[in-house]
């Protein structure tokens, strides 16, 4: 049976709905890739974490093995004399830094159950009393949190009469064990024995799970430094042979193939090892820059910029929102806020104009706006600071793929 052609607005029909089943099909591989890939990385965590710190600790440490090389080292080495360098100053940092470090913990961990309380009587005050330069806007927000926080606290409800009858009897004596030839002690103590041994069980997994994970840990620790060596050693052989590794064969396939991860590892290095000297900079200019405004834990949101920085925007927003609730609370005025406000803006601006530039240049190359989507993504579907970390290199190297096949035409 033979059917008329289509007509031009069918056909358009036709095209535009396989178009859109097309789009549709990508996208679920896509998401079921990255399902995938989540499921890899929980399974595979206690192996590829340490992995991936020696690949870090080894792109960040190959520039000065290459030097030593340039200057007649051999390679092996040049390798031992990093890594005793490295161990010198990481055991310098840690005799002059974690002392203070844990000392502004304990103090910090003490005094966060009195943020409750203080916080919303210093954003009233500051609400009732506001510098020139705050916004009108958000004087409505400070005074309808000091109001509800204040009513939370005061409406609390207070014990009831069984409660306080309860706490003032006195405590009930030891019930007295049944005879030893009573034949209902024996019952006693199997029914007691019966109800401990699955709590007893629970317990005992529960503890050998912990001492598992902490084991985990130190090994992974223990294999970080032999990974990074072995990663600095062979660093030539890897790249010369890894072509062939690949499990294609010879074919404009494998030369493409050999292309992308290329381009891919070049983007995961640039990133890893730049990211990592941005956020060392930027935690050292946010704790003097703390310092000099005298502000309280200086040291310790240093720290917590340093790891937090390595995911872009997200560790400069908490560090700045910590920043102005201790600065708030320690002062109550809106002077310290505002020089909070100053390091902040200053170090943003070194990062951006000077430090960034300098270290990391182009070789990432995304827009900011991308930055955020991809951070937003990567949080949600590969879950925590792991997905926004990989976030950034998984989007660059998805930028590399569009530009050679998607939206330039290929280079012969």
């Amino acid at each position: 049976m033979n059917f008329p052609p289509p007509t031009n607005k069918q056909a358009r029909i036709i095209w535009a709905s396989l178009t859109g089943l097309a789009v549709a099909v990508i996208v679920a591989l896509v998401v079921g890739a990255v399902w995938g890939l989540e499921r890899v990385l929980n399974v595979l965590a206690p192996v590829i974490w340490p992995v991936a710190v020696a690949g870090v600790l080894a792109c960040l440490l190959d520039p000065v093995v290459g030097f030593l090389v340039r200057k007649k080292v051999p390679r092996t080495r040049a390798i031992a004399i990093v890594f005793v360098l490295a161990l010198v100053i990481v055991a310098g940092l840690l005799a002059s830094v974690v002392p203070q470090l844990v000392v502004e913990a304990r103090d910090l961990a003490a005094k966060t159950s009195s943020f409750k309380t203080e916080l919303p009587d210093k954003a009233g005050k500051l609400a009732a009393e506001p510098p020139n330069w705050l916004p009108k806007s958000l004087l409505p927000a400070l005074r309808a949190y000091s109001e509800s926080a204040k009513s939370t606290v005061t409406n609390s409800p207070a014990p009831t009469g069984v409660e306080i009858i309860t706490e003032t009897n006195p405590p009930m004596a030891a019930p007295t064990l049944p005879a030893l030839g009573d034949s209902t002690s024996f019952k006693s103590v199997a029914d007691y024995a019966t109800k401990l041994l699955p709590k007893f069980g629970q317990w005992l997994s529960q503890v050998m799970g912990f001492v598992g994970s902490v084991f985990g840990v130190i090994a992974g620790l223990a294999l970080v430094p032999i990974y990074a060596f072995y990663f600095l050693l062979e660093k030539h052989g890897i790249a010369a042979r890894w072509r062939n590794y690949l499990p294609v064969q010879d074919s404009k396939f494998k030369d493409e193939l050999a292309f992308v991860i290329g381009s891919i590892n070049e983007y995961l290095v640039a990133f890893f090892r730049g990211q990592v000297l941005v956020a060392i900079c930027d935690g050292v200019l946010y704790t003097i820059g703390f310092l000099i405004i005298g502000l309280p834990y200086a040291v310790l949101i240093g720290v917590m910029a340093t790891c937090l920085t390595i995911i872009p925007f997200l560790g400069a927003i908490t560090t700045c929102v910590v920043s102005l609730v201790i600065s708030l609370v320690a002062f109550g005025d809106w002077q310290h806020p505002a020089l909070v406000l100053a390091v902040f803006a200053v170090v943003q601006t070194l990062e951006g104009t000077v430090i960034q530039p300098k270290i990391m240049g182009q070789r990432v190359g995304l827009h900011p706006v991308t930055i955020i989507i991809a951070l937003m993504v990567g949080t949600t579907l590969l879950g925590g600071i792991l997905g926004g970390i990989l976030a950034i290199p998984f989007t660059a190297a998805l930028r590399v793929i569009m530009f050679r096949y998607v939206w330039k035409k290929r280079e012969t």
